[in-house]
């Protein structure tokens, strides 16, 4: 075998063999939430930015924070406030002046979303006008101020957290700033052992170390391995046939006529085939499976399908229509 093609096969070898490590090192103060920590690592792989939901006191701002220490990148918290502006977020210009010549100008002040994973904290807790300052970033991975582009270091994430919309003093996310992340995770209450886990491992003083696993590099590189990942055309046309039946102008399915007001865009099939590639690599597999896209199937559409006032009065969300589509959509074999 060539020596080069050797070395590049040890050097996957190697990157891969990280994933289960950095799982492992996530589990030191993460207790549960085994489906959260693969879908933020899926998140990481792909490239993309996840939007994490559920009620205060699920340990989502923890999370993210486990997950900074144990990769080597920096790191930034922005809490969202009601009276947060754009300008807290983005940076702002200040002036300055040459002590040698006594000339002023402006310098431009980078703000805390320069930093290579971004913790977006109860972003629904400030007005639609903040939440729109990191559009830009998201899609784009660069900043524009006074005519002038800032980019962001690679590899660039923003995690975001939310309180259910039900909850007093939220604003919802617009459907377009929605679109920019990869992933909607919900996240709900511990099981009754691992509740127990908590409390005995929260109330103590013993604090768990969380040792770097993977640098930004490394993270870079698997995610152009991710891009290598094979996926046969059976399963995009599957993606494409689901995506197109969440369309309530276009699908055959009643249920979704009844219960769906707007579909998910191409944009959704992207996020379902790329984030199955990440979930193939995370197992060691370099060829995507239906499997692989039944279970990011949720988290891509949950946030790409808005459903109607029928569908809320009876109960249903866009996860139900999402297990429908599944259950009736088989793939076809060419």
């Amino acid at each position: 075998m060539d020596k080069n093609l050797m070395a590049a096969e040890q050097e996957i070898k190697e990157l891969t063999d990280k994933l289960p490590l950095l799982k492992k090192e996530i589990g030191k103060v993460i207790v549960g939430q085994e489906e959260t920590i693969e879908h933020m690592l899926i998140t990481f792989l792909a490239g993309g930015h996840a939007l994490l939901e559920g009620v205060p006191g699920l340990a989502k701002t923890l999370l993210i924070k486990t997950i900074s220490q144990a990769i080597d990148l920096e790191f930034n918290r922005i809490q969202f406030t009601p009276d947060l502006m754009p300008s807290d977020i983005v940076g702002t210009e200040i002036l300055e002046e040459d002590h040698t010549t006594g000339s002023k100008f402006f310098k431009f002040n980078k703000g805390p979303i320069f930093a290579n994973i971004v913790l977006a904290d109860e972003i629904n807790r400030t007005p639609p006008k903040t939440q729109a300052a990191l559009l830009e970033a998201m899609q784009e991975f660069e900043v524009t101020y006074s005519g002038k582009t800032y980019e962001m270091d690679r590899p660039f994430f923003i995690l975001a957290t939310q309180n259910p919309i039900e909850q007093s003093g939220t604003f919802p996310l617009p459907e377009a700033q929605q679109d920019r992340f990869l992933f909607y995770i919900k996240i709900g209450y511990p099981s009754a052992k691992e509740e127990e886990t908590i409390l005995k491992n929260t109330t103590g003083s013993h604090r768990p170390k969380v040792e770097k696993i993977i640098s930004g590099p490394e993270i870079i590189k698997l995610q152009q391995l991710v891009r290598d990942v094979h996926i046969s055309d059976d399963l995009i046309a599957y993606v494409s046939n689901i995506v197109r039946a969440t369309r309530p102008e276009s699908t055959q399915n009643d249920f979704v006529k009844q219960w769906v007001s707007w579909g998910a865009g191409p944009r959704a099939g992207q996020a379902m085939i790329l984030t199955a590639k990440a979930r193939a690599l995370q197992e060691g597999r370099f060829a995507v499976t239906l499997e692989d896209l039944k279970k990011v199937a949720y988290p891509v559409l949950r946030h790409r399908m808005i459903v109607n006032f029928r569908a809320e009065a009876e109960g249903v969300d866009s996860d139900r229509v999402t297990e429908e589509l599944l259950e009736g959509i088989k793939l076809n074999v060419k």
